[in-house]
C-alpha cells in the first residue's frame, strides 16, 4: 500500500506549518535560555575556584577555616586570615533576622490565608509584595539614620553602638518577611479546600484548622518559604554594610559592630585592592565559601521540600 500511495505521489512526511515552525523557535529560545544561564553559572563558580585556590597556594586552608582573626589588609605578618569572625557575623545577623522575619511571616501567611476576607487579602497581599522589592540599600539607610538613633537608643534607651548587629538583623528580617509571608501564603492556600471542610465536619475550629491541618499540609511550601529568607539574609550585603559595621567580631553582643561574609566582598571589592594581590584573592576565597555554604543549605531544603511533599501529595 505504501508502495501505491508513493507511485501516487502522496507525500508521507508532515509539512511545516507557520505555528509549528513557532513552537519550534520557541524550543529554541528556551533552550538557549537554560544553556547561558547554565554557562553563566560555570563561568562564576570557575573564576571563583581559580582565584581561590591561587589564594590557598599562600595562606593555609587550615588557617583560613580555623582561624579566629581576620585582618587581610594588614601589612605583612600583621595580615590574618581566620575566617571565622566573618561567619559568626553572618550566622548570628541571619539568626537575628530570622528570629524577627519567620514568626512575624507564618502569622502574616496563616492570616491572609485562613482568616482576611478577598478584599483585604487583595489589598494586604500586593502591599507585601511591594516591600520585598524595596531595594535593600533603603533599608540600610533606615536602619542607620532612623532605628538605631530613634528607636533603639531614645525609645527603647538601649545602649547600642551606632553600628551594631542588632538594628542590622532586625531590619534585615523586615527586609525578608515580605518572601517569607507571600511564598509560604501561596502554600496554604494551595491546600485543596475539602481537607478545610473534612476538619470543620469534625467540630475543629479555624485555628485548629489552621494550625493541625493546613500548616501540615502546606509545610513543603513553608519550608521552601524559610530557605529563600534564610538565602536572602545570608548574602544580604547593604544592610550589614551600611548599619552593621566594619568589625569582624566574634562577640554575643548585638549592641556591638558585626560584618559578614557579603558585606566584606561588597566593602574590599570597591577598595584599593591591587589585582593580584593577597588581598584581592581574599575576596574570592570569602566569595566561595559563601556559595558553598548557600549551595549546602539549598541542597538541604530541597531534600527536606521532597520529603514532605511526598507524604501530603
Amino acid at each position: 500500500m505504501a508502495d501505491a500511495s508513493l507511485a501516487a505521489g502522496v507525500r508521507l512526511t508532515r509539512t511545516p506549518t507557520p505555528r509549528s515552525r513557532f513552537e519550534a523557535g520557541v524550543k529554541i529560545a528556551l533552550i538557549s535560555a537554560s544553556l547561558v544561564s547554565v554557562l553563566t553559572t560555570v563561568c562564576i563558580v570557575g573564576s571563583l575556584l581559580f582565584e581561590t585556590l591561587s589564594f590557598f597556594g599562600e595562606v593555609p586552608v587550615s588557617d583560613f577555616l580555623f582561624g579566629t582573626k581576620w585582618s587581610p589588609t594588614f601589612a605583612g605578618e600583621q595580615a590574618s586570615f581566620g575566617v571565622l569572625p566573618l561567619l559568626w557575623g553572618t550566622l548570628y545577623l541571619s539568626l537575628i533576622a530570622l528570629l524577627v522575619a519567620i514568626p512575624l511571616g507564618l502569622l502574616c501567611a496563616i492570616y491572609l490565608s485562613e482568616y482576611a476576607k478577598p478584599r483585604v487579602r487583595k489589598t494586604i497581599k500586593p502591599i507585601l509584595e511591594i516591600l520585598a522589592g524595596v531595594p535593600t540599600i533603603v533599608f540600610g539607610y533606615f536602619a542607620l539614620t532612623f532605628f538605631t538613633p530613634n528607636i533603639l537608643q531614645d525609645f527603647l534607651h538601649l545602649k547600642v553602638d551606632l553600628f551594631n548587629a542588632l538594628a542590622a538583623g532586625i531590619i534585615m528580617g523586615f527586609m525578608i518577611l515580605p518572601t517569607i509571608a507571600s511564598v509560604a501564603e501561596d502554600a496554604m492556600s494551595a491546600v485543596p479546600q475539602s481537607l478545610r471542610e473534612g476538619a470543620y465536619g469534625l467540630g475543629a475550629s479555624k485555628l485548629q484548622v489552621s494550625l493541625r491541618v493546613v500548616f501540615p499540609a502546606a509545610l513543603s511550601g513553608i519550608v521552601a518559604a524559610i530557605v529563600l529568607g534564610v538565602s536572602r539574609a545570608v548574602g544580604e550585603t547593604m544592610i550589614v554594610l551600611l548599619a552593621a559595621g566594619a568589625v569582624a567580631n566574634n562577640a554575643l553582643n548585638p549592641s556591638e559592630p558585626h560584618q559578614s561574609l557579603a558585606a566584606f566582598i561588597g566593602a574590599t571589592a570597591g577598595g584599593d585592592a591591587p589585582t593580584g594581590s593577597i588581598e584581592y584573592k581574599t575576596i574570592f576565597a570569602v566569595g566561595m565559601l559563601l556559595f558553598v555554604i548557600t549551595l549546602i543549605m539549598n541542597l538541604i531544603s530541597i531534600r527536606f521540600v521532597r520529603k514532605y511533599r511526598q507524604v501530603y501529595e
